[in-house]
């Protein structure tokens, strides 16, 4: 099936084109099948009429003005003889339908009974004798009584012979029109312009018909990236309408859903602040400096939960403007401030072209990866491969790596791995959680997987298609 389109718009015009092909290929052999039909009837009546008119004008003669007019009367597609016997056919049953259609219609025309006999036969070969008129024109043209006029002429010959009033037989062997064997062109050209004018109209149909889908589907991709994007022009069909409107609500009650989550959550992230900062106060006054330390590490924990949930929550809301973003200058930038606080991060590669984004977001997303590539691998390596259809950043570290059970798991919030990678690092479970939302924001994703060599190497890729303002 791999013809069939994959697109709504494919797939019905490939019915239609299929149904309106099939359907003009049909009525073209219908009509060649009718006009056949009647070519056929006609000329068969006149060959009739031909037959009746020589035989009544043959019986009204004497038997020497029938010879003349037999030599001059047989000229084919009509050849005229004079038997004194009917000449019986081999098979009888050879007579077949057209035979029978031209016995009824030449009793019609006589109007009597008299005894007619006819059966098609192969070719224009009759036994004439050397001094019939049929006989002298022939050998005259340079053709012997035996010349094969349907081997020249092609069509069907059928054999009639009507017994004249005085005895002797009349006989005519007729050469019907043989059935065209192409269509006319006149024909083929009308039915080409019905199936163009057709198709032509079908595709603005069906083009007109699927194009709110398209605009649908883009729209629900958009909501994805940007849950505040304008809403859907309401017009057009009815059914149009009526999905467009029911988009535009589910939008507005996640927007609302959404952002009344996000008020809720940073404002319980703020005001936890005030009693962390009392309780720090009052861990100054402990006497028991063991004890003291405990509480300051409690607090400096929650503290840094509280802020990192902050920067998760306004990670989700990213109402800064997209604007086009030097890659290379946000990565030396980031280098520099790890070098200065004694890290190592390297770079290679080289972006094309600036990539359209939120820069402040695109620069926390980074940050968060280059830190857990240095905190849990002592060094980080951001490999950068551009193309015109994407951006893909791979920052890769020398540490031990994860499970592959956990590889998923760490971009859920607040989760935490034991090891090298737990609370004593100073980690909220949140970065991975927040880089990975930021780039779902800009149309792209996040992957984790463990190098062969060692080590753990994290890509982020960045449709620029998706990226677009």
């Amino acid at each position: 099936m791999r013809w069939w389109p994959q697109s709504l718009f494919g797939r019905l015009m490939l019915v239609l084109a299929g149904g309106m092909l099939v359907a003009q290929l049909l009525s073209a052999a219908f009509n060649f099948a009718e006009r056949d039909r009647l070519l056929q009837k006609t000329s068969g009546m006149q060959q009739v009429q031909r037959v009746t008119d020589v035989v009544k004008l043959l019986d009204s003669l004497g038997p020497a003005e029938r010879e003349r007019i037999v030599a001059v009367l047989s000229v084919p597609p009509l050849v005229l003889s004079l038997h004194d016997a009917v000449i019986a056919s081999p098979d009888e049953a050879a007579v077949g339908p057209r035979a029978m259609m031209f016995t009824s219609m030449l009793r019609a025309a006589l109007g009597d009974a008299r005894p007619i006999r006819v059966e098609p036969v192969e070719s224009f070969n009759p036994a004439r004798s050397a001094g019939s008129g049929y006989g002298r024109r022939q050998a005259m043209m340079g053709g012997g009584p035996g010349m094969d006029h349907a081997a020249a002429q092609g069509g069907p010959v059928l054999r009639t012979q009507v017994q004249l009033r005085d005895g002797r037989w009349a006989r005519f062997d007729t050469e019907l029109p043989q059935a065209a064997a192409t269509l006319p062109w006149r024909l083929a050209l009308t039915l080409l312009l019905l199936l163009c004018a057709v198709l032509a109209l079908s595709f603005v149909a069906v083009r007109w018909i699927t194009r709110p889908l398209h605009v649908l589907a883009m729209a629900a991709e958009g909501l994805g990236q940007d849950i505040d994007r304008p809403p859907l022009d309401e017009e057009g069909p009815l059914e149009v309408r009526r999905a467009a409107q029911a988009f535009n609500a589910m939008q507005r009650r996640l927007s609302h859903f959404i952002h009344d989550r996000t008020r809720i959550l940073a404002a319980m992230s703020h005001d936890l602040k005030t009693p962390i900062t009392r309780m720090r106060l009052r861990a100054d006054l402990l006497d028991d400096d063991e004890l003291r330390e405990r509480f300051e590490a409690d607090l400096k924990e929650m503290e840094a939960m509280v802020t990192h949930t902050l920067e998760f929550m306004r990670g989700l809301g990213g109402n800064e403007p997209r604007q086009a973003v030097d890659v290379m200058a946000l990565l030396e930038s980031l280098q520099s401030d790890n070098e200065a606080m004694g890290r190592s991060v390297r770079i290679e590669g080289r972006a094309l072209q600036p990539f359209v984004a939120v820069a402040s977001l695109l620069k926390r997303c980074l940050v968060n990866l280059i830190d857990n590539a240095v905190l849990y691998g002592g060094q980080a390596t951001v490999t950068v491969e551009d193309t015109p259809l994407s951006l893909t950043l791979r920052v890769i570290d020398d540490g031990p790596g994860i499970a592959e059970a956990e590889l998923e798991k760490v971009f859920e919030p607040f989760y935490r791995l034991e090891g090298s990678r737990s609370r004593q690092t100073g980690g909220t479970g949140l970065g991975l959680t927040i880089a990975r939302n930021i780039a779902q924001t800009h149309g792209g994703d996040i992957a984790l997987r463990n190098r062969p060599q060692g080590g753990l190497e994290v890509v982020l890729s960045l449709p620029r298609k998706a990226a677009v303002v």
